[in-house]
């Protein structure tokens, strides 16, 4: 386990595991829940949630972390996100489209994936740690090149830690509302 102090909160970061995974559904629905609302109606986070959620070839390629703090001495996941040496560019196991080949890191992107912070700790520097710890590892791995697949919420971080707009999708959700990805990219 690594630990980064980020405004005088120590964070520590590991890869996830098989166990985590019900914390990470957790997680990941507080954040969508909360986190999206000053983005999106609630018909369009319903529309956005069938695109979202855990993917198991993330934790089974050991490429996803989980972002914990101490709180009253117990530990606490607070975010969770990681890279993706797949083609598939984002969504959970129940994403239609999938591709989970494995890109060549000589001439395809590796991917940014599946970015959720817990509503109580946004704003505190986790999203930025997590992204830096993916293109680490993803560099680190031989890619040259990221990408990843935005919600609106989130084009502000990937704007901030570099990543240009490459496109722009609308797909319509199962009750009619708007889901939009954002395909961005960034070289390593």
């Amino acid at each position: 386990m690594n630990t980064k102090k980020i405004d005088k909160t120590e964070f520590s970061y590991r890869i996830a595991k098989q166990v985590d995974i019900p914390s990470i559904i957790a997680l990941m629905q507080a954040s969508i829940e909360h986190n999206m609302k000053a983005f999106l109606s609630k018909q369009e986070i319903e529309a956005a949630k069938e695109t979202m959620g855990v993917d198991q070839t993330l934790i089974d390629d050991g490429t996803y972390f989980v972002i914990e703090t101490l709180i009253a001495e117990k530990s606490v996941m607070v975010g969770c996100g990681g890279w993706g040496k797949r083609r598939t560019l984002y969504g959970g196991n129940h994403t239609l489209g999938r591709d989970d080949s494995f890109s060549d890191p000589n001439s395809e992107p590796a991917r940014i994936r599946a970015m959720y912070t817990h509503p109580d700790w946004t704003r505190r520097g986790i999203g930025k740690l997590l992204i830096t710890l993916g293109e680490d590892a993803a560099r680190d791995a031989g890619f040259k090149t990221i990408e990843l697949g935005s919600t609106l919420p989130g084009e502000p971080l990937y704007r901030a830690m570099g990543y240009t707009e490459v496109s722009r999708e609308v797909t319509s959700g199962a009750n009619g509302a708007d889901n939009h990805v954002i395909k961005m990219d960034k070289n390593l």
